[in-house]
This record gives C-alpha cells, sequence and structure tokens, in this order.
C-alpha cells in the first residue's frame, strides 16, 4: 500500500530504479489549455547544478549520465485520462557521484499572457513508483491553495549518508522555468 506524504515528510527509499509520476487536471472552462511542464534539476553538494545538461524537461529529456529520462510533454494536461501527465524514469545506480539532490519542479508555460496559475489547478501530485514491481511506494497530493503560484517544487530525491530519501516539498513561486534554472545554476545565463 502507497503512503501518502505530507508536506515535509520524508521516506528512505530501498530501491534505485523509479518513475517519478506528476500529474494536475486544470478547471475546466473558457480560454487557453494549461501547459503545465515537469523538470528535473540534478544538484551538487553546494546545491547548484552540476552543470546544463543535468537540467531535465522537454527540450533535453536525457541527464547525460543516462539515469534520469523524461517521458516529453504533455502541452494541455487532457491527454493523462487520470493517470500521469508526465514522467521522469529513473536509475539511481547510474546517477553522477556528484550529484546529491534531484529537484523536481512543475512550472505553467506562459502564465501571464495566459493569466493562469496553481490556483486554477486541481489533483496536483507527485508520486513515486517502484519500477521493478510497478507499484506505487510513495504520492504527495499538493492541498494547498496556490492562487498566484506558477511554479512548484513538488518534490527531492537526495542522498545522505550513501542512501537516496525523498522529501514532499510543495513550495509555491509566482515564477517560470527560467527562474529556477537562475536560482540552481552557476554559470553565466545567455538569455
Amino acid at each position: 500500500m502507497a503512503i501518502n506524504l505530507q508536506k515535509g515528510q520524508r521516506i528512505d527509499l530501498g530501491f534505485t530504479k523509479m518513475t517519478i509520476g506528476l500529474g494536475w487536471d486544470p478547471n475546466e472552462g473558457k480560454g487557453y489549455d494549461f501547459d503545465l511542464d515537469a523538470s528535473a534539476i540534478m544538484i551538487d553538494a553546494d546545491r547548484k547544478l552540476v552543470n546544463e545538461e543535468y537540467f531535465v524537461f522537454y527540450n533535453n529529456l536525457h541527464s547525460p549520465d543516462g539515469a534520469l529520462t523524461h517521458t516529453g510533454d504533455d502541452p494541455s494536461g487532457k491527454n493523462s485520462d487520470g493517470d500521469d501527465d508526465e514522467s521522469i524514469i529513473i536509475d539511481l545506480e547510474k546517477v553522477n557521484p556528484n550529484v546529491e539532490e534531484i529537484l523536481f519542479v512543475v512550472t505553467i508555460e506562459d502564465f501571464e499572457r495566459r493569466k493562469q496559475n496553481f490556483g486554477q489547478v486541481r489533483n496536483s501530485y507527485i508520486r513515486i513508483i517502484d519500477s521493478t514491481s510497478n507499484q506505487e511506494i510513495a504520492k504527495y497530493e499538493l492541498d494547498e491553495d496556490f492562487s498566484i503560484e506558477t511554479g512548484v517544487e513538488f518534490g527531492r530525491l537526495y542522498k545522505r549518508g550513501g542512501s537516496w530519501k525523498f522529501e514532499a516539498s510543495g513550495i509555491g513561486y509566482r515564477a517560470d522555468l527560467g527562474f529556477f534554472l537562475e536560482k540552481y545554476y552557476k554559470g553565466q545565463i545567455i538569455k
């Protein structure tokens, strides 16, 4: 039976091959489709992105170490039929040894022009599936009202004492994907 996580709750992981599934349902109504994008940021001991190739998202589907594979963009959120909207497949045995943390974020594409935020999205979650058994191990449902936020850190995998753990984060920002790149990138960003 899966563990229902609360914000800030942490669990130990006893397996190395998993899928991180992220899902959401936009409120029905008039206007634009909601294009939410899941991303993974592979961070070093200084809490900085290892390098640009370790920012896994819709335009970079694979980490260079082969540990992360993004399954692709769902530009409307309507293709999941109650299942995950976007997924990231992970093999922790392949993770670059410089990576201490993998952060999972979801952002709303073009939120300013479309006048969209997470307050207009329901049933948002992140879940961990053991790829060997295909069983859901844990799920964190975002139950807070993010009425102005446009980017959310859903959760993170982090390494402590040589083993991997997961924490349900649930931290919202009024920000786009570029904000997260700037927050964790240690090089110069060319705009």
